[in-house]
């Protein structure tokens, strides 16, 4: 029996990941501030306001246990799955796409808590699955119509960006369960060999994006625009950046989207390498944590939903930082805790609520 004054609960809490996340978007409410002139409104006030609403729903969720959570996995992806169906028929349409459902109070983007979902899935699929029957294609159909299906619900909306994510976490998962290696190296050359005609059915807003990507000065002062400036404002910054609130490239609005996909580039711009070199830290101590609280997790539901989890928000933040500096396609995916919308933050407190959840799970032996 323990002596300490400090609740049992409070101490299983990693507080030294909940601080690291608050200093994270700490930092991205600075950047937010200097991308609107040095005001709190209209970005870094509401968002600091929207982190702190999340972060209460992280922790509360952090209080289910284990067996809660996969019993609640496949009942919310069906549910999740219905809602993207429902997006389809009801959806609010902006910016072009048609991706939430307007419930008055809030508009829910059922696609973005799927990125966690099919992670949790798929790893309550596959505890329930003997293990003799991972490497067989027991292990493979059911798996892939999860991820599929999803998968094409997000492309429909239009949100290239999103159903690639839902694709990634569902495909790490698997590939965390066991799945012979073999079958991604074939899924894999089944997706190159398809590559023509995926192309050829794509949106010319996402065929444009990936001719971009190989070539951005083919058409600078449009669709080349965005990925230009942007690299102007990473390597402008230099080693330590212009200085806070400093940043020409996004105060004079040469960078466009500087609050939301590209708030690394005008963060970069002001606080330079070395700023840039922080952020990716803070990520990397963030998913090695969750990665570690894979390997000790008791059970196959844990080790994967964990890594799996932690395998997500990776993904986040590495796409969007490849992507503002133009080793990957535009394809719309904010950075997490940094960037302007509530929609990567909930995912990603999702994930962190999550992975505390398994974490407490491994502890009580150490307590």
């Amino acid at each position: 029996m323990s002596n300490s004054l400090v609740p049992v609960a409070l101490r299983r809490i990693p507080w030294g990941i909940l601080f690291l996340v608050a200093a994270l978007t700490g930092f991205g409410l600075a950047v937010l501030y200097s991308a609107a002139g040095g005001h709190l409104m209209p970005w870094a006030l509401p968002q600091g306001v929207r982190f702190l609403g999340f972060l209460v729903g992280a922790i509360v969720l952090s209080r289910l246990n284990e067996r809660q959570l996969k019993s609640l996995a496949i009942p919310a992806y069906v549910a999740l799955v219905v809602l993207l169906v429902g997006v389809e028929a009801l959806g609010v349409v902006g910016g072009g796409s048609r991706r939430w459902l307007d419930l008055k109070i809030i508009r829910l983007q059922p696609s973005e808590l799927m990125k966690p979902a099919i992670v949790v899935a798929l790893a309550a699929f596959y505890d329930h699955l003997p293990a003799a029957e991972v490497r067989r294609f027991n292990a493979i159909w059911p798996a892939a119509l999860m991820i599929g299906l999803p998968f094409l619900l997000v492309l429909v909306q239009p949100d290239l960006g999103t159903a690639l994510m839902i694709a990634f976490g569902g495909v790490t998962a698997m590939f965390l369960a066991g799945v012979p290696v073999r079958l991604f190296v074939g899924a894999a050359a089944a997706a190159a060999a398809l590559t023509p005609i995926a192309l050829a059915r794509m949106h010319d807003y996402q065929r444009s994006r990936i001719e971009i990507f190989l070539n951005p000065e083919s058409d600078p002062l449009g669709t080349g625009y965005h990925i230009i400036q942007s690299k102007i404002a990473i390597g402008s910054g230099g080693v330590f950046g212009k200085g806070f609130l400093n940043g020409t490239q996004s105060h004079l609005d040469y960078l466009p989207e500087g609050h939301t996909d590209f708030a690394f580039a005008t963060m970069a711009e002001e606080w330079g390498l070395a700023g840039g070199i922080g952020i990716i830290l803070a990520y990397a101590v963030v998913v090695g944590w969750g990665m570690r609280v894979a390997l000790g997790a008791p059970t196959r539901f844990g080790r994967i939903a964990a890594a799996g989890l932690a395998t997500t928000i990776f993904f986040y933040a590495t796409i969007n930082m490849l992507m503002v500096m133009g080793l990957a396609p535009v394809v719309g995916i904010p950075l997490p805790l940094i960037s302007w919308g509530g929609s990567a933050m909930m995912t990603v407190l999702i994930c962190l609520g999550l992975l505390m959840a398994i974490d407490r799970h491994r502890k009580p032996a150490r307590l």
